[in-house]
C-alpha cells in the first residue's frame, strides 16, 4: 500500500489532473447534446482503456532493463535485439525525437495544469469578477515559486505528495458519484457504440474533437518512465484505482453537463454545486494536485536529461545533488530555468487554459507514436506475435490521435514543435559534432604509443606517485596524453589510464583493473549504468588507487560553417570532469587545438 500511495504522488499527477480541463475544452467546439455528451464520454472511457491501460500498463511495462522503463530504455532493448546498424541508427534518431517531445510536454503540462486550477477562483463568492490577467499573474507566481524551490530538493516534501493525491482522487470520485446518481443514464456511454456513432455523425468535427479528448490520457507515459523508481506492481495497482476515479468523475461531469448545458468550467462548477461550503478547500486541493503534477514532470525532465547526458546524446550540463540519501534526487539548473522561462512565456502568450489546450496533445501523441513503433519492432524481434498484433492496433490509435492534433499547429501547436525542436537540435548537433571531432583529432595508435613510452620510461626521470589519465578508447591514445608525456616530459612512476564505460542497462557500477599496457601503464575501467550517479574518487579508493594528479583533455575547436554551433556548445557546457565531481586540487587540463 505504501508503494501504491507513492505512485499516486509520483506517477499519476498529470493524468490525475486532466479532468480539470479535458471535458471543458472538448465542449468549446461541441453542442452539449445528449448524443454528443455520451459520444465524448465513450471516447474518453475507451481512450483510457487503450492508451494508458493496454499500451503502457500491459505492453510497455513488460519491457524493461532491470526494472527501468522509458523511451531510451526501449531503444536500448531494440538495439540489443537488432543486428542492422542502419536500423539501430534510425531507432536512436526516433529516441531523440521521443525525448524532445517529452521535454516539450514538460513545459506545457505545468502551464495548463496550474492555470486551469487558478481559473477555479472565479467561482469563489466575491471573486466572480477577477480578470483573466490576474489569474495568469497568480499562476506565474505559483510556477515561479515551484521552480525556485527545485534547487533545495523535494526529498522533505515528497512524502506528502502521495497522501495529497490520494485525497484528490477520493474527492473527484465522490463528486462524480454524486452527479451520476442525479443522471445515471450516462453510464450507457461505456458501450463503444456511442463512440463510433459520435464519430460517424459528426464527421470532420468529431475527428478534430479527438485532439481535445486525448488530453484525458496526457501523463500516461509517466507510468512507464517512472517504473524504475517504484516497480511495476505498485504502479499497476495504483492505476486500477486512478482509472476508476477518473472514469467516474468524467461520467459525473457528463451527467452534470446534461443537466446544466450552459456551464463553462465543468469540474469546478460541479464541485461548487456539490457543496459551496467545501468549494474553497477543493480549489486549494486542486492547486496542490496541479503543483504535484508539475513537480513530477520537472523531476522527470531532470531524469530524462541525465539519461541523455550519460548515454552521450546530450552535452554535459552542471548537475547538483540535492539529497545525501537518494542518489536519484538531482537538480539541473539550466534545464530548470529553461522550463520556467518557457512556462511563463506560454502562460502570457495563451492567457487561458482553454487557449492553451490548443497547443497541448501534439507532443504527447508524438511520443506515444514513437513508443508504439518501438513496441511493434521489439515484439516482432522477440517473436511475440500476439503482443505485436496488439501493438499494431495501438499504434493505429496513436496515429489517429496524433493526426487529429495536427490541426492545432497554426492555433498554438507550433509551440510544441518549437519547444521540442530546441532539445532535438541540441542533441543532434552534439552527437554529429562529437563524431566529427574524434575523426579530426590526431590519435596515436596503441602499438606506437607503447614503443615510444617504454623507451621514454626507461631513460627519463619519473615523478614519484600515481597519475590518472582519462581515455575513451584504449586502442587510440588521446593527443593530450602524447603531448603531456612526450612533449612536456611529465611521466609518473605509476600511470593509470582510466576509462568510463556506460552500459546499456540503467543500474550497476563496477571498477576493475584490466591487463597492463606495459611497465608503468596500468588500465582501470569503470562500468556504470546510464541512470547511476557515481563517485569516481570513492571507486578509486576502494581499489587501492591514491593518485597525486588527474590529467584530462580539453579541445579548443576551430570550426567553420554550422559546426560553429557545436563549438559553442562545447565551450559553454561543463567538461565531464565537473560532471563527475573530481577533486579540483588534483586536476590538470591539457588543451588541444582541433580544426573541424
Amino acid at each position: 500500500m505504501s508503494g501504491v500511495i507513492k505512485a499516486l504522488g509520483l506517477v499519476f499527477g498529470d493524468i490525475g489532473t486532466s479532468p480539470i480541463y479535458t471535458l471543458t475544452v472538448a465542449f468549446l467546439i461541441l453542442e452539449p447534446t445528449y448524443e454528443n455528451v455520451l459520444g465524448v464520454l465513450s471516447l474518453i472511457f475507451w481512450t483510457l482503456i487503450i492508451l494508458p491501460t493496454i499500451q503502457y500498463n500491459f505492453l510497455a511495462m513488460n519491457l524493461s532493463i532491470r526494472g527501468e522503463g522509458g523511451t531510451i530504455v526501449l531503444s536500448e532493448i531494440f538495439k540489443s535485439l537488432s543486428k542492422s546498424n542502419k536500423t539501430k541508427a534510425f531507432v536512436t534518431f526516433l529516441a531523440l525525437i521521443g525525448v524532445s517531445f517529452l521535454i516539450g510536454d514538460g513545459v506545457i503540462t505545468p502551464a495548463i495544469s496550474i492555470l486551469s486550477a487558478v481559473e477555479g477562483t472565479a467561482f469563489i463568492p466575491g471573486l466572480e469578477g477577477i480578470s483573466q490577467a490576474s489569474m495568469v499573474f497568480i499562476a506565474i507566481i505559483i510556477a515561479f515559486t515551484l521552480f525556485l524551490f527545485q534547487k533545495k530538493g523535494t526529498e522533505k516534501v515528497s512524502s506528502a505528495f502521495g497522501p495529497i493525491m490520494c485525497i484528490w482522487f477520493l474527492s473527484i470520485l465522490v463528486i462524480g458519484i454524486h452527479s451520476i446518481f442525479l443522471n445515471p443514464q450516462v453510464l450507457k456511454a461505456i458501450n463503444p457504440y456511442y463512440a463510433v456513432e459520435f464519430l460517424m455523425h459528426n464527421g470532420w468535427k468529431g475527428y478534430l474533437v479527438l485532439g481535445e479528448i486525448i488530453l484525458c490520457a496526457t501523463g500516461a507515459e509517466a507510468m512507464y518512465a517512472d517504473m524504475g523508481h517504484l516497480g511495476a506492481k505498485p504502479i499497476r495497482k495504483a492505476w486500477a484505482m486512478v482509472f476508476f476515479a477518473l472514469f467516474i468523475n468524467y461520467f459525473g461531469q457528463g451527467a452534470f453537463l446534461l443537466k446544466n448545458p450552459q456551464v463553462k468550467n465543468i469540474l469546478f462548477e460541479m464541485a461548487f454545486n456539490f457543496s459551496s461550503f467545501l468549494y474553497v478547500p477543493f480549489l486549494i486541493l486542486s492547486l496542490l494536485a496541479t503543483v504535484i503534477a508539475s513537480q513530477a514532470m520537472i523531476s522527470g525532465m531532470f531524469s530524462v536529461v541525465y539519461q541523455a547526458i550519460t548515454t552521450r546524446i546530450m552535452p554535459m550540463l552542471k548537475i547538483d545533488y540535492t539529497s545525501k540519501e537518494l542518489k536519484s534526487q538531482i537538480y539541473i539548473g539550466s534545464v530548470n530555468w529553461f522550463l520556467l522561462l518557457a512556462v511563463i512565456l506560454i502562460m502570457i502568450d495563451f492567457g487561458s487554459s482553454s487557449n492553451l489546450a490548443a497547443a497541448y496533445g501534439l507532443a504527447v501523441t508524438g511520443n506515444m507514436c514513437i513508443t508504439g513503433l518501438l513496441l511493434v519492432s521489439i515484439f516482432f524481434l522477440k517473436r511475440n506475435y500476439y503482443a505485436m498484433l496488439a501493438s499494431i492496433f495501438i499504434i493505429f490509435v496513436d496515429f489517429v490521435y496524433f493526426s487529429s492534433c495536427l490541426y492545432k499547429i497554426p492555433h498554438g501547436g507550433y509551440w510544441s514543435i518549437i519547444l521540442a525542436l530546441f532539445p532535438f537540435l541540441t542533441m543532434f548537433i552534439y552527437m554529429r559534432g562529437q563524431k566529427r571531432l574524434y575523426r579530426f583529432m590526431m590519435f596515436m595508435p596503441l602499438d606506437d604509443f607503447i614503443l615510444k613510452f617504454e623507451r621514454v620510461y626507461e631513460t627519463n626521470p619519473k615523478i614519484p606517485g600515481t597519475a590518472i589519465f582519462f581515455i575513451r578508447d584504449k586502442n587510440k591514445i588521446s593527443p593530450y596524453i602524447v603531448e603531456t608525456m612526450f612533449y612536456h616530459g611529465i611521466i609518473y612512476e605509476d600511470n593509470i589510464f582510466l576509462s568510463i564505460v556506460i552500459r546499456p542497462d540503467p543500474f550497476g557500477v563496477t571498477g576493475y583493473f584490466k591487463e597492463n599496457f606495459c611497465k608503468g601503464v596500468r588500465v582501470f575501467e569503470i562500468q556504470m549504468g546510464y541512470m547511476e550517479v557515481v563517485n569516481i574518487e570513492e571507486i578509486l579508493r576502494e581499489n587501492g588507487i591514491d593518485e597525486r594528479a588527474i590529467f584530462y583533455g580539453l579541445e579548443e575547436i576551430i570550426a567553420r560553417g554550422h559546426w560553429k554551433i557545436f563549438a559553442f556548445l562545447k565551450r559553454v557546457t561543463p567538461t565531464f570532469i565537473s560532471f563527475f565531481r573530481l577533486p579540483s586540487r588534483k586536476l590538470h587540463g591539457v588543451l588541444t587545438r582541433v580544426e573541424m
